[in-house]
């Protein structure tokens, strides 16, 4: 199921594509011959009516595609391992779309999740990375199921280290290029500590935010420890929406 609704998400892709731009151009990532998500250059002549000049409007993409797999309102969907993105900080989101672009996120063969997200990366120039941020800061972020357990006492006392930049009760900094924990998919977040602590995550030397969490993800000695920290970060995300409603 996981394939044929990934498959879906890059078919609506290509569609968006196609009605950008049906010529090859050179996206923002250098690659030439890959059709641009951005605004289309070129703007269509009518030649029919002998009218000198007249033109009309290039096609408006539709980012509604991040919808097949992260759910209409962008809440996730835990069966083919699509996180909540409702919520999440434009400047971050942003931020992980270039890394998908430019191959520092989603090439490890082992971050199965990862690599299907990076085809959707290098599809998307610098002004359509803008607008799917816009376009995903309208959801309405619902609040997440919690999933993960553990002892949140021990986590509490792992979580300090994880303060001096996300900060005290996990709201983010992005100043730091922290984003928020609060709030966020907790099995996502075990998911991804785990794929720092591996190195499938943070690999690239030119990742600098990558590199920072990987090194802090690897002071974590087990899985059991990860789980501890997002039990939790689930207190805190309580908080989090308590405050916000």
């Amino acid at each position: 199921m996981r394939r044929a609704v990934f498959a879906a998400c890059l078919i609506a892709l290509a569609s968006v594509a196609v009605a950008d731009s049906a010529a090859p151009s050179l996206s923002t990532s250098g690659a030439v011959g890959a059709p641009s998500l951005g605004a289309s250059a070129a703007t269509a002549t009518s030649g029919i009516s002998g009218t000198a000049g007249a033109t009309a409007a290039p096609p408006q993409p539709d980012y509604a595609f991040c919808t097949v797999c992260h759910g209409a309102h962008g809440n996730g969907n835990s069966a083919i391992n699509a996180p909540k993105i409702a919520g999440i900080e434009p400047w971050y989101l942003k931020q992980q779309l270039a890394s998908f672009r430019a191959g520092v996120r989603g090439t490890k063969s082992t971050d199965e999740p990862g690599m299907e997200m990076q085809p959707v990366g290098v599809q998307l120039d610098d002004a359509a990375i803008d607008a799917v941020a816009a376009y995903v800061a309208k959801f309405e972020p619902a609040k997440p199921p919690v999933t993960v357990q553990g002892d949140a006492k021990r986590g509490r006392a792992l979580y300090a280290t994880c303060s001096g930049c996300h900060g005290s009760t996990a709201e983010g900094n992005s100043a730091l290029k922290a984003p928020a924990l609060a709030g966020q998919t907790d099995w996502y977040l075990v998911r991804q500590l785990e794929r720092f602590r591996s190195g499938e995550r943070g690999f690239a030397a030119d990742d600098t935010p990558g590199t920072t969490m990987r090194a802090a993800a690897g002071v974590l000695p087990d899985a059991s420890a990860v789980k501890d920290l997002v039990a939790y970060i689930n207190t805190l995300s309580a908080k989090h929406l308590r405050e916000k409603t």
